[in-house]
């Protein structure tokens, strides 16, 4: 299953500057899985060491942190040598071994040739006591499969092919964008983890049964989420940040107009009804990739950090399958399109997952008196407001008080009707299946 990262990890290794790279994302997204296979095609020797598995190799690194004297130890675990020229080493699961991430500093200054990736999960990742190589290496994020992904992932060529070369204007038949929003609706109740997508290729002949292995699938990945929430919470309460996490599907159902609503502390945890009580959860689960966090703004101008304020946001699940099963949604009803108004905030948590993936900004929508617009997007110094829709209906009031107030290029609808691209009016129509093309 290649995916998009890949161009940029190609990228890291044609650096003449390059670091030793930290690939992060929650657990189960497939780090492992792409580094082990961009490695083997692109270097001639892969040294593969996972912290998890051989626990015994993390004392390598508690006599000292010399990279010649690490290289020499590790060349004779692995009895080869390492030619620091032109092999790769790959440090698996390097949470695991908090001194081997602070050796990368002493690697990218004295043995700069020596490229070496790490993967690791979020979880754990940011919250040991050794000292982090802050400037010394380079990052890269590894989100579930995007839609697109999903698509190429599945088998379905044809169809990524028509989304990756799509061109503003260009006409989609009725057959294709049946079939494109037919594989949306299969996309939300899989969503973009590779074991899950896998369980759904491997029995999709029986479409019945696929789906349930896939609920079960995802429903046993929750589990372990939570497990690991116990286990590297730290200082923060364990308790209220599973609390926090099995919430979010329920805060997004709150608002009436069928717009995922600003994040409500009262009701979570008994007792605690303020941000400041439950910052510190919040925080966890949006740097271990959890959740996603979209700032509400109440002014459409640049910079947009300028008019954030700490407790005003909006939360979503980082994929749309574990949003889905969170949920308790059969997948039936998902198929029928048959589920009210949450149709309308699996939408928008579909947008926040694709801008994220293709973009990896912070996310911000706006919101002034009783209008909101689900996303704004700054691209190259212009705003770009997006309003999500789940259905063919794609009147938009709160995109209009936007546009007249503060005049974009061009305001952007995306639902469920196929695309239109009016310059005169200065407006634009996307099927949400198109969202990760935005702009073409």
């Amino acid at each position: 299953m290649k995916r998009f990262i890949w161009s940029q990890l190609l990228q890291w290794k044609d650096n003449k500057d390059r670091k030793p790279l930290i690939l992060r994302g929650v657990r189960q997204v497939g780090k492992t899985y792409i580094l082990r296979s961009f490695a083997t095609v692109n270097f001639p020797t892969v040294h593969y060491i996972n912290f998890e598995k051989e626990e015994q190799l993390v004392s390598i690194f508690d006599v000292d942190l010399s990279p010649m004297r690490i290289l020499n130890e590790l060349s004779f675990h692995l009895n080869r040598s390492i030619d620091t020229k032109n092999d790769i080493i790959i440090f698996d699961e390097i949470q695991n071994a908090p001194k081997a991430l602070t050796s990368l500093k002493y690697f990218q200054e004295e043995m700069p040739e020596m490229a070496i990736c790490s993967a690791g999960s979020l979880l754990g990742l940011h919250l040991g006591n050794e000292a982090f190589p802050v400037g010394k290496v380079d990052f890269l994020e590894l989100y579930p499969f995007s839609f697109a992904e999903f698509l190429r992932g599945i088998g379905d060529q044809k169809s990524y092919a028509f989304l990756r070369d799509y061109n503003k204007g260009q006409n989609i038949s009725n057959h294709i964008h049946k079939h494109l929003w037919e594989q949306l609706k299969m996309y939300f109740i899989v969503g973009g983890l590779p074991e899950v997508i896998n369980t759904y290729v491997s029995h999709k002949d029986d479409l019945f049964s696929s789906l349930n292995l896939v609920r079960k699938k995802q429903k046993d990945l929750i589990l372990a989420y939570t497990a690991d929430m116990a286990k590297h919470s730290g200082k923060q309460n364990a308790m209220h940040i599973e609390r926090l996490f099995r919430n979010i599907p329920a805060q997004l159902a709150k608002e009436r107009d069928f717009s995922v609503s600003k994040f409500r502390f009262k009701g979570i945890i008994p007792g605690i009804n303020r941000y400041s009580r439950l910052a510190g959860s919040i925080d966890w689960l949006i740097n271990t990739g959890l959740i996603l966090k979209s700032n509400i703004i109440n002014r459409g101008e640049l910079p947009f950090s300028a008019y954030t304020k700490e407790n005003f946001f909006k939360l979503y699940l980082f994929d749309m399958g574990i949003l889905g099963a969170l949920s308790d949604l059969p997948p039936k009803s998902i198929l029928d399109y048959d589920y009210g108004s949450y149709k309308g905030y699996f939408a928008e948590n579909y947008a926040a997952c694709e801008f994220k993936c293709f973009e990896n900004k912070d996310l911000f929508s706006w919101q002034e008196n009783t209008a909101e617009v689900e996303f704004l997007r700054e691209i190259d110094g212009s705003i770009f407001p997006i309003e999500i829709k789940s259905g063919n209906i794609t009147q938009a009031k709160s995109l209009k008080v936007f546009a007249d107030k503060y005049d974009p290029k061009y305001r952007t609808v995306m639902s469920g009707k196929k695309p239109l691209f009016d310059d005169i009016n200065k407006i634009h129509k996307y099927p949400l299946y198109l969202a990760s093309r935005f702009p073409v």
